[in-house]
Order: C-alpha cells, then sequence, then structure tokens
C-alpha cells in the first residue's frame, strides 16, 4: 500500500512563501503523476498544480506565475513552491499521486496566509 505524507503547511503572513513536500513511501518513478489539491473553507477541493511522468506541469489560474510544481524521482517527494502567498490561498493541500490506474492521497497539510 502506497502512503502519500504531505508536511511544510503553516501560518505565513501575505505575500510570504512556503514549500509543501509530498513524501511517498515508495518510489515516485512508476507514478504517472501527481496533483496537489486545495480545500479552502466552505469550498470545494479544487486542483491547484499537476504534474506528469514527463515533467510537464499545469496550474489552476489563480497560482499561475505563483506556484511551482516539482518532482524529486531520486527522493520519491514531490514538491509545491508557492510564492507571493494570499489570504485566499489558505485551506488544506492534498497531495495525490497516479500509478498503474491507482490513486493515492495523502492526509492533507494546512496552510494560513494572514492579511
Amino acid at each position: 500500500q502506497v502512503q502519500l505524507v504531505e508536511s511544510g503547511g503553516g501560518l505565513v503572513q501575505a505575500g510570504g512563501s512556503l514549500r509543501l513536500s509530498c513524501a511517498a513511501s515508495q518510489s515516485t518513478y512508476y507514478f504517472s503523476a501527481f496533483k496537489w489539491y486545495r480545500q479552502g473553507p466552505g469550498n470545494e477541493r479544487e486542483l491547484v498544480a499537476e504534474i506528469n511522468s514527463g515533467g510537464n506541469t499545469n496550474y489552476a489560474n489563480s497560482v499561475k506565475g505563483r506556484f511551482t510544481i516539482s518532482r524529486d524521482n531520486g527522493r520519491d517527494t514531490v514538491y509545491l513552491h508557492m510564492n507571493s502567498l494570499k489570504p485566499e490561498d489558505t485551506g488544506t493541500y492534498y497531495c495525490e499521486g497516479t500509478r498503474w490506474s491507482h490513486d493515492y492521497w495523502g492526509q492533507g497539510t494546512q496552510v494560513t496566509v494572514s492579511s
């Protein structure tokens, strides 16, 4: 059973930065894609960023130019670098990985951006 564990969340002021990590219990090499989602208070879960096995990335319009997703197969970890954070970025951030048509989720990490 694959486990994904997110970390790196916390409280930050608007304009600040955070780096989220998603560590996999098994090699990330065979994962076809990783995605970061977030769910803010009273909101539905939304896709923030994704990266495939070829390193191609895609971002929600609301985070383009501010967030960067990357993967390090040598460390079995996926990252979400978040810059110029805004209060509306507040929420629980979840990592999802897809391997052989199975989706795996982490437990989430909380990000709070104060104004």
